[in-house]
């Protein structure tokens, strides 16, 4: 029993390893950063974000307090015998960043869900996939520049309704922290798996993917997706700042939506290019 259970945890470190090399190279970790600055060149973006700001912000003021006044102290308690003296402030950060965490959660759910919609569609028609997006709304012609203007009512109902599978989820790998490094890597990793693949679900509509045809798009380029995840939800874990990190993710998801786009329509033309070669 003990050689089989060391053989599983040298599977699973290889095969760790080659993801996380799968993922280097993929360099999809490196869209949710150029999101932020696409984001903060393009003002018309910044437009759904703007559109919501006072409701987010309200939302984290009170899931921040509530979060200081009945987790604080039990938290504290824990982490005592694992920081030490560190223990006040490491659990104000944990506390902080978990609240930043169910604020983004939370405000996905039930706030800012078409205005993510906008930032993702907007961001592809300044790529210029205008025929992407007429495929499940309105696009309008004109508007002088204006990604955001140009959008018009939605033809279908949104990607993702509100389930609590995120916020179970989240629930349950919330303990991993507890454990020094490891459990706070193994956190972030666990979310960012989820979080990848969640972040083009937008993406997914508009090709008309049926639940198997995503689940195999998904599965084969499953390094990459858990690295865009990965570097997605450090940024949403950032204390204050999360909520808008948020649309800056979904504008970097929008961006690597567009280059697979380009990719997809490169390919078949070097194909017949090939062909008429031979």
């Amino acid at each position: 029993m003990a050689d089989k259970i060391k053989d599983t945890a040298k599977q699973e470190a290889v095969e760790m390893r080659r993801l996380a090399e799968e993922g280097v190279r993929s360099r999809a970790y490196l869209y949710p950063i150029q999101g932020i600055y696409y984001l903060a060149s393009h003002r018309d973006l910044r437009k759904p974000l703007l559109s919501r700001l006072t409701g987010t912000l309200s939302l984290g003021v009170g899931v921040t307090t509530f979060m200081f006044l009945f987790t604080y102290v039990p938290q504290l308690a824990i982490l005592f015998f694992t920081s030490g003296p560190l223990a006040a402030f490491s659990t104000a950060l944990l506390v902080l960043s978990e609240s930043s965490t169910l604020t983004t959660v939370l405000s996905k759910a039930l706030l800012i869900e078409d205005s993510l919609i906008d930032t993702f569609d907007g961001t592809l028609l300044t790529k210029g996939h205008t025929e992407l997006v007429a495929k499940e709304r309105k696009v309008k012609s004109g508007g002088a520049g204006d990604a955001v203007a140009r959008l018009g009512k939605l033809m279908g109902k949104p990607f993702a309704k509100f389930t609590p599978t995120a916020i179970i989820q989240y629930l349950m790998y919330l303990p991993l922290n507890f454990i020094p490094v490891v459990g706070t890597i193994a956190f972030v990793v666990l979310q960012g798996r989820r979080a990848g693949p969640a972040a083009q679900n937008r993406y997914f509509q508009l090709k008309g993917m049926s639940q198997t045809q995503r689940e195999k798009h998904v599965e084969e380029r499953k390094a990459a997706y858990t690295s865009f995840g990965v570097t997605a939800v450090l940024l949403e874990m950032i204390p204050v700042a999360g909520i808008f990190f948020t649309f800056t993710n979904a504008c970097g998801a929008a961006l690597w939506a567009a280059k697979m786009e380009q990719e997809s329509g490169t390919a078949p033309k070097l194909r017949e290019q090939a062909g008429k070669a031979d």
